[in-house]
């Protein structure tokens, strides 16, 4: 089995066309063709139906596919650790946030990242956590901060470095995110007050993440918990849509606080646990974040150096109380 045979597989498999995938790869055809046979025989097994010109994956083609794409972006690190062993002012990192982290605080560390390594790649990938932790495993990424506790026991090596506090967005003009009754059949106001409980969101209108978000999955579960079931009026979002449809007064969100800043028409109440706050304690429901890396292969030079960065902005950050609002960082030296 060949690297380039591997290669050639996913491209067929990815085009469903194996013309398509020649020209793609810059090979004639025919060349393409020997090589898919090739690794079919080696296998023994074949990996496309050509049923009437129809390409598709057979059952092995369909268990081979996620491990030679695994097996590629291995070897790509791999070429580009050495490259990095060898002196070259090169490499790359690909980096997985979420969308909290990428309209907050990520900006600035990637910016002093770039400053002292200008000559390495970086690659960011924006999704929801569970999206984040499949790609990691996957191979598709080097670093990803994700949400603790991680679902399934992957196999990778956390370290928490962030703790993010949640609060309920809505409009600023107006408490729990209501811009007036229109209907005597409307729920009542959200009490007036510093804090919100989960309770408070029964029958209001939410804005929804789509699947894949931490968050749809843990307001889900807390509205649950508390007895009853969210009622969406819209859902299905990304972060920024999300904002805005609270912005246009569709209804209220679950998210990070620091995703708040620089949004002068959106106002955040903190969500507390419980009765809410006693005797001067605030138990406001939080999330850890943590970066993670694959267990079974070592992080590259290229993403130590911003482990290392990260760390060191975060230590900085907390000692010099510049973090956003509502984070709290959980390193204490780089």
């Amino acid at each position: 089995m060949q690297l380039q045979q591997l290669a050639y597989f996913v491209a067929v498999a990815e085009m469903r066309h194996f013309t398509q995938a020649a020209e793609v790869l810059h090979v004639a055809q025919p060349s393409l063709s020997k090589q898919i046979r090739a690794l079919e025989a080696e296998l023994g097994a074949s990996l496309f139906s050509r049923a009437r010109g129809n390409i598709t994956l057979t059952p092995a083609g369909e268990a081979l596919l996620p491990l030679a794409k695994r097996i590629l972006a291995d070897v790509d690190t791999a070429r580009l650790e050495v490259q990095e062993l060898a002196g070259l002012r090169r490499g790359r990192v690909r980096l997985g946030a979420t969308p909290s982290l990428c309209a907050g605080l990520l900006g600035d560390v990637l910016r002093r990242f770039h400053d002292a390594y200008p000559g390495i790649q970086i690659i960011v990938e924006e999704g929801g956590s569970r999206d984040l932790v499949r790609e990691l495993t996957r191979g598709s990424l080097d670093l990803a901060l994700v949400i603790l506790p991680l679902h399934g026991d992957p196999p990778l090596e956390t370290k928490p470095i962030l703790r993010e506090h949640l609060v309920v967005a809505s409009p600023a003009g107006n408490a729990g995110g209501e811009r007036g009754r229109t209907s005597s059949r409307e729920p009542a106001q959200v009490p007036r007050r510093s804090y919100l409980r989960i309770e408070d969101l029964r029958n209001r209108p939410m804005v929804m993440f789509r699947s894949g978000y931490d968050l749809r999955e843990a307001t889900i579960t807390a509205c649950r918990d508390a007895g009853f079931e969210p009622r969406f009026a819209v859902e299905g979002g990304e972060m920024d849509a999300v904002l805005r449809f609270v912005e246009a007064g569709l209804g209220v969100a679950v998210v990070p606080s620091m995703v708040l800043a620089g949004r002068p028409g959106l106002r955040g109440t903190p969500l507390v646990l419980g009765d809410g706050p006693r005797r001067g304690h605030h138990p406001e429901l939080q999330r850890t974040i943590a970066l993670a890396h694959r267990k079974d292969v070592e992080p590259t030079h290229a993403a130590r150096a911003f482990q290392d960065a990260l760390e060191t902005f975060l230590v900085e950050a907390a000692l010099a109380g510049s973090l956003p609002a509502g984070v709290e960082a959980l390193v204490t030296h780089a």
